[in-house]
């Protein structure tokens, strides 16, 4: 079967020339990588239109497609296992290229618990470095990480540096103008996971809008994505937009939160009238299929790894009756409830200070399923949400009309998956449903990329 570069639309075309001058024997395909070339450049109103060009004009000989297809491949490994030798370096910890831009300057810093250089914080980094910190904004879960799933964030001032900190999660989530009035310049630093739902993306999109409006300075220091090795999902409809997703991309989108304001505001997504003055620190040594294991937990009830690369589906089920192990001490790693008869794994949610204030089945004994050894020795490698689950979950529901509460719809981007499922709709039928807005996503998203990315092959291991 035929493979062309236009199908692989994260292979940016000086890659490609770059493959095609290995070998005299991959001359035949020099014609299709120009014209590659020329396609980026060309407009094109929907995916069929494109797939219509594909079928036709641009694809030439099966045999030589391969080939073309394997170097490209072997390239990208080459590419990867150098990577490898070398230790990942954040946005955060390449201090030479942001310190600059801060000296002699009056700077915001939006941060949390995963805001470290190296293991000392960014605020105190900064401090040490004489940069003045104005003032610090929290995200969901505070600038400590201390806060519950939800719970409100208050203003206040941080007992360890004295620094007024602002929450921007509850009744304010924008920084006003009268909070950055002094501030010369923002400096962005959260740890991401990868999830549309997950509200450090919102942050990030209402702190851009806010730099924008009062014309200030967003420097973001990037962070790895530990679920970007794959793009899959639902993409999010109008009308649906909400502080779990208010960017039309799959609820797993593969991008860094440096990549995705590359995004925000090449396609005007801030809806103010200039765009955000933007400056992405970049990851050294890291590509999308690179896999890492993050130095701090990003929120309370996600303290693993495995927790982590299972959030993509099972955040999604908390627009269900199910329990994802709140309350336990194993959060995001199982699912269950009092009326599941199958499963091996028996928990009683409780209330547990910091990380889970009154979770779903409070005091009942759940029965489900452990997910810990799954996600440690599969998910990584799968790239695909398990809508497979909700499937069995709803068939076991005693009252299938009761299985999915009104965050469901919020959390997946529209009400079609809902409906989907309540129908009895094939998954595989469900999945197709999503290629075309895939394909028109990964297509739109390669121009804001900062980090190589080879689909179809998942983690390797760093």
């Amino acid at each position: 079967m035929p493979i062309t570069l236009f199908l692989i639309p994260d292979w940016k075309p000086e890659t490609v020339e770059s493959a095609m001058n290995i070998t005299a024997e991959l001359n035949p395909t020099a014609t299709i990588a120009r014209r590659t070339i020329d396609l980026e450049k060309e407009p094109f109103p929907d995916a069929d239109n494109r797939r219509a060009k594909n079928k036709g004009q641009f694809i030439t000989a099966s045999k030589v497609q391969r080939k073309y297809f394997t170097v490209l491949i072997v390239l990208g490994f080459s590419w990867l296992f150098s990577l490898q030798s070398q230790p990942i370096i954040t946005g955060a910890e390449r201090t030479e290229a942001y310190f600059p831009l801060l000296k002699k300057k009056k700077i915001a810093v939006v941060a949390n618990q995963t805001s470290v250089v190296g293991k000392k914080h960014l605020v105190d980094t900064l401090l040490a470095s004489k940069i003045k910190v104005k003032l610090v904004f929290a995200p969901e879960h505070g600038f400590r990480g201390q806060a519950a799933n939800g719970e409100k964030v208050v203003s206040g001032i941080d007992p360890v540096t004295k620094i007024p900190v602002i929450s921007l999660y509850g009744k304010n989530i924008k920084p006003t103008q009268k909070d950055l009035k002094g501030v010369d310049a923002v400096v962005f630093d959260i740890q991401d996971v990868g999830v549309r739902f997950y509200t450090y993306l919102t942050t990030l999109h209402y702190v851009m809008q806010a730099c924008a409006e009062n014309r200030k300075p967003l420097i973001v220091l990037d962070r790895p994505n530990p679920n970007g090795h794959y793009v899959d999902g639902p993409v999010l409809k109008p009308g649906f937009e909400s502080m779990v997703g208010m960017h039309p991309i799959p609820l797993v989108h593969g991008m860094t939160l440096g990549e995705l304001a590359r995004m925000i505001n090449g396609e005007k997504w801030l809806k103010t009238k200039d765009t955000c003055l933007l400056t992405v620190i970049p990851i050294q040594n890291w590509d999308h299929n690179t896999a890492y294991t993050l130095p701090v937990p990003p929120s309370p009830n996600l303290p693993t790894q495995e927790s982590i690369l299972l959030y993509p589906t099972l955040g999604l089920m908390e627009g269900t009756v199910m329990s994802m192990g709140r309350g336990t001490d194993k959060p995001f790693e199982c699912f269950g409830a009092p009326w599941l008869k199958d499963g091996h794994f028996v928990f009683v949610p409780k209330n547990i200070p910091g990380k889970a204030v009154n979770p779903p089945f409070l005091g009942d004994t759940c029965r489900g399923i452990l997910l810990t050894d799954f996600a440690r020795n599969y998910i990584a490698g799968s790239r695909q949400l398990y809508a497979e689950w909700f499937e069995m979950l709803l068939n076991a529901c005693p009252d299938k009309q009761k299985f999915f509460n009104p965050f469901f719809d919020k959390l997946s981007g529209s009400a079609e998956l809902r409906m989907a499922l309540l129908s009895a709709t094939p998954i595989k039928k469900i999945r197709e449903s999503w290629k075309n807005d895939l394909f028109l996503f990964e297509y739109r998203r390669n121009k804001y990329l900062l980090y190589p990315y080879i689909p179809g092959v998942g983690h390797t291991r760093p």
